[in-house]
């Protein structure tokens, strides 16, 4: 690289420097800003690091300029000789020992000594030499700022400027001279109020200025009032702004009275192009997304309006080409992104025959990952870009909030595109407002989301062979005799520029921008937003039962959550997972779907802890009841003397005996109807049933002491 005469600035301090000259290791360069600067010695290695980092950057050289030997005066040209002998003598015969600080000083004084001036003067003009751009009209004197073009005259007592007209009465109104004290308040009236958010006129600023300085306040009624001086005191109006116009920074104006956004957006200084940005196709992709103005049918049924489409482009930066298209009912928003991104890479072909278009390879070439990928903070921001930046190598530029401008040539694209929407399209929005009377254009739906997207499909496939307008082409592109279409800048920039593209498998990619989670695994599955799933991988390797791992990450489609997907270490395959049959009520839903059915169902179980806390708390009671009513019966009943071996003793025999009760009370009767409590015997009458009973309790009498007997042998 060579550098020798190259003026630089240190990005991060403002220091100017110049390089004069080069060694195979070395350059030696002197700083501008000094009045006497003398070579310092900097590795060559370090200054090219820094010149690529943009730690140093090269600048305009603005001393070196045509200037017209005639032009010079005769002192000024004498003066400029007389120095260029001079410098002849030490630096075209001693450059090697200038620059060599060890060697420098004595030379300086030596030469110095020669010639017969000052060593201080010689050192001055191998300074303004060296800083200048080495040549000999940089020995000229800087005469050329001396005088007073462009400075404001002293003011004396006398009023300057034109007389003013007489008045009414035949007076003459002077006025005043705006001296520096008076700039100084118009100035600050001006910072003060006229730069407001309110964005007061410049009238009332005027008016606000001679209230705060121009007049006498006094307390009228226990308010301050104010009267203005007299006209001969105040500046008028005219000269106030005139010198707010001498004073006027519109960039301060316009972000001050509205904001540094609307400044940026509209009114900042065009001084280059997007395409200056780019090297070649791929080097950058602008996406952005628009609603487009027509209202779509539904494909189900054309009586139903289903809204205004979303459309997502993406477009190559160098080329214009468009590489890719979205358009649906997501987003703005990152699954619309995500679906643009996705049809970026893949085949245009099969794409369009989707669509019932035929088209070669040839009329929509891009399939293809960009470099940089310029988007809007708001669509971009978290999900899965990460992953892209990662895994892919794709740079991710988030533009401010409210600069469309960032993204100029995919805005442009929309604009162009609804304008031919609203002029050909049946349903397209003609006007923001409608007035009373006028017909509901939504009525005029006529298109599906389908046949939306075979038109828009039919727009790209136009706008890559139409001519951009207003393309900076390269001379190269001249000499080639290029027509500037996108599809000819692509391909002539894939020929002829740096290789940016990189082709990427489309399921990758897929898995790359979907959004990913961490599923746990446990006896029942694997557990995913409270769903459960398995695979073929996972029985074979008996996850649910040995696993020795809690968790694994997956990729999940949030619009078809049938399936998620256990990427395989090696990060190119995936492990595909189906729902289980204990959450197939959620087979075919949506993410959000689930998320609410599961949330219904928290809040509808939460709406009811306080009704379950009450039953609880009833049923608690009502067994505590019954505990305390039988541990009064037992109290009652059995005697305090009876010893705890003689209450445990015969549990066999006790069971059998109440074993043979309950059967007694469990034993179904035929032919007897309960109703509302009444039981009706159609067979027998109370008496014999009362003797029945009588019978039954002497039979089991009986058994039990036979079942004693045997026990003891008796």
């Amino acid at each position: 690289m060579m550098l020798t005469n190259v003026l630089l600035q240190y990005v991060d301090r403002g220091e100017r420097i110049r390089v004069i000259y080069e060694k195979e290791k070395y350059v030696f360069a002197v700083q501008l800003d000094k009045d006497t600067s003398m070579p310092k010695t900097i590795d060559r290695e370090e200054i090219e690091s820094e010149i690529y980092n943009n730690i140093l950057i090269k600048i305009a050289d603005t001393f070196i300029g045509n200037i017209d030997e005639s032009s010079i005066p005769a002192k000024q040209r004498i003066k400029r000789d007389e120095e260029w002998e001079y410098l002849n003598h030490v630096w075209p015969v001693h450059a090697e020992e200038l620059i060599d600080r060890r060697k420098r000083s004595r030379l300086i004084r030596k030469k110095a000594d020669e010639i017969g001036i000052q060593e201080l003067k010689l050192k001055r003009i191998l300074t303004r030499f060296w800083q200048r751009g080495m040549t000999k009209n940089a020995l000229l004197a800087d005469y050329k700022n001396s005088g007073g073009k462009g400075k404001e005259r002293k003011l004396k007592n006398n009023k300057v400027g034109r007389p003013k007209k007489a008045d009414y009465i035949g007076e003459v109104q002077e006025g005043i001279n705006i001296t520096d004290e008076i700039k100084k308040i118009i100035n600050l009236s001006v910072n003060k109020f006229y730069r407001k958010k309110e964005k007061p006129t410049l009238k009332a600023a005027y008016n606000s200025m001679l209230r705060e300085f121009f007049s006498d306040r006094y307390v009228e009624d226990g308010e301050i009032k104010y009267k203005v001086w007299s006209k001969d005191r105040i500046p008028t109006y005219d000269q106030f702004y005139y010198w707010f116009k001498k004073f006027e920074d519109i960039k301060k104006d316009i972000t001050f009275r509205g904001s540094s956004k609307e400044f940026d957006l509209n009114h900042r200084s065009i001084t280059g192009t997007s395409a200056m940005e780019t090297d070649g196709p791929g080097t950058r992709f602008q996406i952005d997304a628009t609603v487009a103005d027509v209202y779509l049918l539904s494909s189900i049924n054309r009586n139903r309006v289903i809204g205004r489409p979303i459309v997502y482009m993406v477009m190559d930066v160098y080329s214009r080409l468009v590489t890719g298209i979205y358009t649906g009912l997501e987003g703005p928003s990152w699954m619309g992104a995500m679906m643009a991104l996705d049809n970026m890479v893949a085949d245009k072909v099969a794409f369009c025959k989707k669509y019932d278009i035929g088209i070669d390879k040839e009329q929509w070439p891009a399939n293809h990952l960009p470099e940089i990928i310029i988007a809007d903070r708001g669509g971009f921001e978290g999900y899965s870009v990460e992953n892209l930046i990662n895994n892919l190598n794709v740079k991710i530029e988030n533009t401010p909030p409210y600069r469309g401008d960032l993204k100029g040539i995919v805005e442009r694209s929309f604009r162009t595109t609804n304008e031919k929407l609203k002029h050909k399209t049946p349903g397209a929005i003609q006007k923001e407002f409608r007035q009373r009377g006028d017909r509901d254009y939504r009525l005029d739906a006529t298109l599906t989301l389908e046949e939306f997207t075979q038109i828009i499909i039919k727009m790209v496939m136009h706008h890559n062979q139409k001519i951009v307008s207003g393309y900076n082409m390269d001379k190269e592109m001249i000499s080639d005799e290029l027509t500037p279409t996108p599809i000819n800048l692509w391909n002539w920039g894939i020929k002829n520029k740096k290789g940016r593209l990189k082709i990427v498998d489309r399921d990758i990619m897929r898995l790359n921008l979907l959004p990913r989670g961490s599923a746990s695994i446990s006896r029942a599955g694997l557990k995913f937003k409270k769903l459960f799933y398995s695979s073929q991988k996972a029985i074979e390797e008996q996850w649910f039962i040995k696993s020795k791992q809690r968790r694994v990450e997956v990729v999940y489609d949030p619009r078809n959550m049938n399936y998620i997907y256990v990427m395989h270490e090696d990060g190119r395959g995936y492990e595909v997972c189906h729902l289980l049959e204990k959450s197939i009520q959620y087979k075919g839903c949506v993410l959000e779907e689930i998320l609410f059915q599961e949330e219904l169902k928290e809040e509808r179980i939460e709406w009811e802890r306080d009704a379950q806390n009450q039953l609880q708390m009833d049923v608690d009671k009502e067994i505590e009841d019954i505990i305390n009513k039988s541990k009064k019966k037992k109290k009652e009943t059995v005697a305090e003397t009876t010893s705890k071996a003689k209450k445990l003793r015969d549990i066999r025999v006790n069971r059998a005996l109440e074993k043979e009760m309950n059967r007694d009370k469990e034993s179904f009767e035929m032919g007897i109807e309960e109703k509302e409590g009444i039981v009706k015997n159609f067979n027998n009458e109370k008496k014999d049933e009362a003797e029945e009973q009588d019978s039954r309790k002497t039979k089991l009498m009986e058994k039990i002491r036979m079942k004693r007997d045997e026990k003891f042998g008796r």
